[in-house]
């Protein structure tokens, strides 16, 4: 209800940050220190989109992890068993994504 009466920022678009600044007139504003190594990438025009996607695809890269697979966050907090893991796998063609999943369920001494 808030973003509705938002005024476009000069890029034309409704900017999160303005819709904190109510929150935190209204004092329900609630906010969380990020940790280290967690960042905040932009991606509101076609360059921060793409130096947004060179950086993902450089950390999964050289960490050789998936940012924000939701089967592996699933799986590793708790939402699903490995047999529920191993359905996804099985249904998943063959790709780099599956050897990934396959890769978290063998770390974890289960197999697809």
């Amino acid at each position: 209800e808030f973003a509705r009466h938002l005024v476009p920022s000069e890029r034309g678009e409704l900017e999160i940050t303005e819709l904190s600044g109510v929150y935190l007139e209204l004092g329900e504003l609630r906010a969380h220190r990020l940790g280290r190594g967690v960042a905040w990438l932009d991606s509101g025009t076609h360059a921060s989109l793409l130096e947004a996607s060179n950086f993902i695809a450089t950390i999964e890269r050289r960490q050789g992890i998936k940012i924000a697979c939701l089967e592996e966050v699933a799986y590793r907090r708790g939402h699903i068993t490995a047999t529920d893991l191993a359905g996804i796998v099985s249904a998943t063609p063959a790709s780099e994504y599956r050897e990934y999943l396959e890769a978290v369920l063998q770390e974890s001494g289960s197999r697809p």
